[in-house]
């Protein structure tokens, strides 16, 4: 295994981050690559914290899980029910259900399908304005809504803000906060969190983006502090321990579970969306996939029930995460 990931991520990929691979319960593969701090040369680490993005929707969706389960509200209660502010950007008709697997039509403050610059958002708006979930709404407010709820899927960025906003209704505290209590310590994944990027603690990596010719942090290119749809930093054993604790039911009873990993619509041939999570079918099995793309960001962790692999892959480059993962399946699933 050693020689295939070496051989991708640093002579193919020019890799930089941490790779942890689980088979059961045991640790088989556990490396960083690279350097946190380019300028510094300090080394990447199997336990380095980085950024992933998008991948922490799941953290969103297991919270929602966690507060129907509590009987606060059920998947498909209407939304605008549940906010403390009137949105009507968002159709009457649109459920949590709807937010949780993009099928809501409500309007996005950054729509992937037609923009591919994160970081283009902030010319105007400062990042380091983006602070709560309350600063993004003027982002997606006044917008149009693009389609009929369930009518189709597409990924929407504004949903997961707004079930963010669901569950600070809900629990009365911030989502942050609320998350952190119940996912993070719940689940031990105790160097794990929503970090300031203005203040980020010891032995977490600097996002690093090329432009021409050298390398500049992405610092002034995401938001200060990440929130419901992306910006947590997890390392790649608390991430492992998520899904741990996440599939043995600590987090969520069972029926939640199946919930989450339902294949609610079809997002093209093999691969569908769950609740804040992909489900890829190969080889007679479903693959569970939380991934995560920003500038300086690259994120991809996957369960194969079948045999009982997880593996994790944080980078602190744009891309090479999926590299490393396509390598490990070559070895040990095809």
């Amino acid at each position: 295994m050693d020689a295939k990931i070496r051989e991708v991520a640093e002579e193919e990929e020019g890799f930089s981050g941490s790779v942890v691979v689980e088979k059961g319960e045991e640790v088989v593969y556990s490396k960083g690559f690279g350097y946190r701090n380019v300028a510094e040369k300090l080394p990447n680490q199997k336990d380095t914290r980085f950024g992933i993005a998008s991948g922490s929707k799941l953290f969103t969706a297991v919270t929602i899980a966690q507060l129907v389960e509590q009987n606060h509200f059920a998947y498909d209660t209407p939304v605008h029910q549940l906010l403390q502010q009137k949105l009507s950007c968002i159709d009457e008709r649109v459920t949590i259900h709807h937010l949780l697997t993009h099928t809501s039509g409500i309007p996005d403050y950054f729509d992937e399908a037609v923009m591919d610059d994160f970081s283009e958002l902030w010319e105007e708006t400062p990042m380091y304005k983006m602070e709560t979930l309350d600063d993004f709404v003027p982002m997606f407010r006044d917008k149009e809504k693009m389609f009929n709820p369930g009518e189709r899927f597409h990924y929407n960025n504004a949903g997961f803000i707004v079930l963010g906003l669901v569950i600070e209704a809900v629990a009365n505290k911030p989502f942050t906060t609320y998350v952190s209590e119940n996912i993070f310590k719940a689940a031990g994944m105790q160097r794990s969190g929503y970090y300031r990027l203005d203040q980020l603690p010891e032995n977490t990596a600097f996002g690093y983006i090329e432009k021409e010719g050298s390398l500049k942090t992405n610092v002034y290119s995401i938001p200060v502090v990440g929130g419901a749809d992306g910006g947590v930093f997890v390392t790649a054993p608390d991430m492992i321990g998520f899904w741990d604790a996440l599939l043995s039911g600590k987090l969520v009873g069972e029926r939640h579970i199946e919930r989450l990993l339902t294949k609610h619509v079809k997002v093209k041939d093999g691969i569908s969306y769950g609740y804040g999570v992909w489900l890829d079918d190969m080889d007679g099995e479903t693959v569970y996939h939380a991934m995560g793309y920003d500038p300086g960001v690259s994120f991809h962790s996957c369960v194969y029930p079948k045999g009982h692999w997880k593996i994790t892959v944080l980078s602190n480059n744009g891309s090479g995460a999926f590299s490393i993962v396509k390598a490990f399946e070559e070895l040990f699933i095809k």
